[in-house]
């Protein structure tokens, strides 16, 4: 019997929807209270007569919606870190596939540097020059 009048001792002293609401809106709760209203005034029936297609018009306002906004509820801390790490793993996976599409390209464009053979050139030129002045004073 205890249990059962604490049950209803704590019913009765528990939180409200007023307290819960009060809550919301100071953890960032925004409340839209615009609404749209529809309302269809014309219906347009086709009715044939002689051949011809006559559209008659029925003026009638009962269909009517009625459409509220929704409310914006403010993210969680789960919520909010889920998000974040999606955005953290997008970035790295852009950026990884950036570094193989760079490689990839680097590899594709390998052309023979002009210089690298000139130099070369140059140094072999010297090189038998120096080998023929040397082997003319020998002999």
């Amino acid at each position: 019997m205890k249990i059962y009048s604490l049950f209803c001792v704590l019913a009765l002293f528990s939180c409200s929807a007023k307290y819960h609401y009060q809550k919301a809106i100071k953890k960032g709760l925004e409340v839209v209270k615009t609404s749209d209203t529809i309302r269809i005034a014309t219906i347009d029936i086709p009715v044939i007569k002689h051949d011809t297609i006559v559209y008659q018009k029925i003026i009638s306002s009962k269909d009517t919606v009625v459409y509220y906004k929704n409310i914006i509820v403010p993210k969680t801390r789960l919520e909010t870190r889920i998000e974040y790490k999606l955005k953290r793993d997008t970035i790295r996976m852009i950026t990884r596939v950036e570094v193989q599409k760079a490689k990839a390209e680097g590899k594709k464009n390998k052309e023979p540097n002009m210089w690298l053979w000139i130099i070369l050139f140059m140094v072999l030129g010297l090189f038998m020059w120096l080998a023929s002045r040397l082997a003319n004073k020998l002999l």
